[in-house]
């Protein structure tokens, strides 16, 4: 986590988005941190997302059922959303970057700063 006032709860919000794969919204996590922080607030949890998002420690990947949805691995990388369970899946794809770079700078882009490419559809569970 990229520093700045230190908090507590805004380390173990950053642990616990570390420590899953499940692109959970904020109230996953309020939920999941809530035992152990009793005066934890669903928007202390928001505010800390906001900061984490901001300071690039984390990144907001997609609005799913009316939910924002985060995720702690920052590299390059793109995702897909059930349509009908809201699961969200990290998809590595082989030169998936510079590939995309490289298209959209042959369209006339100067520089690149970030993207997002999100696959919509059924998982396989669904």
């Amino acid at each position: 986590m990229r520093t700045q006032n230190y908090s507590r709860k805004r380390q173990a919000i950053y642990e616990l988005l570390l420590s899953t794969r499940e692109h959970p919204n904020a109230e996953w996590i309020y939920n999941n941190l809530k035992s152990d922080y009793p005066d934890l607030s669903l928007g202390t949890v928001y505010r800390n997302l906001k900061l984490l998002e901001e300071n690039g420690s984390i990144k907001s990947v997609a609005v799913v059922n009316g939910c924002e949805r985060y995720d702690a691995m920052t590299s390059p990388h793109s995702h897909f959303v059930c349509n009908k369970c809201g699961r969200v899946i990290d998809v590595f794809l082989k030169n998936e970057f510079s590939e995309f770079t490289e298209k959209v700078r042959v369209e006339g882009a100067k520089e690149i700063e970030s993207f997002s490419l999100i696959y919509y559809g059924l998982c396989d569970k669904c």
